[in-house]
């Protein structure tokens, strides 16, 4: 496993990156992250999470593409925010944030599932944010940088519940 903190100074962005591999398909990681509804089972902080639509992809953009209704909550804050999640089949899944949230001037979570085997999978998770509230972003800089290997965690004991020990 890998940490990776990045501090894009253009942007103010901070960013993680963390990779595993981890002994389920490729088409099994990914259906974990594509059912938007199970969020909450495996995203740290994440309350709740729903579809509210789909949305036409973009030009050029491959996968299905939904708007989505995330709740979080952390520390007696309690806020919810539309994301864009684009999932190619198999490949990625990735979620943006809207514009219009109050919480994030930007967040962009990407999983990226690349085959090892027929049965192990490599998965990367990118987080790359920007609190739009000064508060939240000080509150969150004394962990965000735990919440990317908590993630993963996480993640991992989704898969073992739903897919088993391996």
């Amino acid at each position: 496993m890998i940490l990776r903190p990045r501090h894009l100074a253009a942007l103010r962005q901070p960013s993680y990156q963390e990779r595993k591999t981890l002994p389920y398909s490729q088409q099994e990681l990914y259906t974990i992250v594509a059912n938007v509804d199970s969020y909450r089972y495996f995203i740290p902080f994440c309350t709740a999470s729903r579809v509210l639509a789909p949305v036409p992809p973009e030009a050029g953009e491959s996968g299905e593409v939904v708007r989505a209704e995330l709740g979080v909550g952390f520390m007696g804050f309690q806020e919810s925010y539309v994301s864009r999640v684009q999932r190619r089949p198999y490949s990625s899944v990735i979620a943006t944030a809207s514009s219009e949230t109050p919480l994030f001037k930007s967040l962009v979570t990407t999983y990226t599932f690349l085959p090892v085997s027929e049965r192990t999978t490599e998965v990367a998770i990118d987080l790359r944010y920007a609190f739009a509230n000064p508060l939240y972003a000080q509150v969150s800089g004394a962990f965000f940088g735990k919440v990317s290997g908590m993630m993963v965690q996480a993640f991992e004991d989704r898969a073992r519940k739903v897919y088993g020990r391996r």
